[in-house]
């Protein structure tokens, strides 16, 4: 299963981007669209493949928080279901 969770770009080196996946710091190559630090991307098998807008990002990271603050969610998480 794939999840399209969004990333904040926090630097850029050449095609590298470190990105912020809300507290989790990571290294993906954005060679494949045309991003700037501050914006936020879609990544996929380690590649940005999509922006985002901001508004649009902060709405999805919300929505993930409130998912994972349910008690369900955490027994699956538990559990690796």
């Amino acid at each position: 299963m794939c999840l399209a969770v969004p990333a904040k770009v926090l630097t850029i080196n050449g095609n590298d981007a470190k990105v912020d996946f809300g507290g989790t710091l990571s290294e993906v190559n954005i060679s494949l669209v045309e991003v700037d630090i501050g914006e936020y991307v879609i990544v996929h098998a380690g590649f940005a493949i999509e922006v985002m807008d901001e508004e649009e990002a902060e709405e999805t990271l919300n929505l993930w928080r409130e998912i994972l603050e349910h008690p369900e969610v955490t027994v699956l998480q538990e559990n690796k279901f």
